[in-house]
């Protein structure tokens, strides 16, 4: 199975370091990709917010506590063409874990599905700039029951990711951020780790 990332990239893909075109292309059946690092640091700007984010953090989505030198684990797979993710970060409060599910959209976007169940979903466009992966968010939407609501585009995130192979520790760079209109930078986590695929034993 081809990752979505990789059919969003394209040809692209071969710009990126091979490490990063290891990630990106996927795992095959029967396999898991692990990864296992460190985030600097991951959590809302602002305090006042953590009351906000707290459904969220029970819908495995994001964490509404600020952390730094939070190790965690991830683990992706392929399933029925989408590229799932499970995040697990050793929090001081205990394990926490983020989920996620990627597919590609037929007007060539990624669509991004987070939370357990899912909750919030994402529009991304991708494209390689110096080497890195760069995703950045055009619409995003909340799921409400069996409702799923866009958010207007006066009130909605942009969602932006990069994904980078640092050459000197040989580690992938991973920072994703959420910006509001007016607000500004409210969400962040950013880190390192490496990565490697192997049987799945689940």
């Amino acid at each position: 199975m081809t990752s979505p990332y990789a059919l969003a990239l394209g040809p692209h893909l071969r710009e990126l370091h091979p490490a990063l075109q290891a990630y990106f292309s996927g795992v095959g059946s029967g396999q898991v990709g692990i990864g296992e690092g460190v985030f600097d640091r991951v959590g809302p700007r602002h305090r006042w917010l953590a009351p906000f984010l707290r459904p969220l953090q029970r819908r495995s989505v994001l964490i509404a506590g600020r952390h730094t030198g939070i190790p965690f684990r991830v683990e992706n797979r392929m399933m029925a063409g989408r590229a799932t993710a499970a995040r697990t970060l050793r929090l001081p409060a205990g394990d926490w874990t983020m989920h996620d599910s990627v597919r590609l959209a037929p007007s060539g976007r990624l669509v991004d599905e987070l939370g357990d169940p899912a909750t919030v979903s994402a529009s991304f466009e991708a494209r390689v700039a110096d080497g890195a992966v760069l995703l950045r968010s055009r619409a995003v939407g909340v799921r409400l029951g069996r409702l799923r609501v866009r958010v207007p585009g006066i009130l909605s995130p942009v969602v932006g990711l990069r994904e980078a192979h640092d050459s000197v520790t040989g580690r992938q760079r991973v920072d994703v951020t959420i910006d509001l209109p007016l607000i500004g930078r409210v969400y962040e986590y950013g880190g390192t780790f490496v990565y490697r695929i192997e049987e799945d034993r689940r």
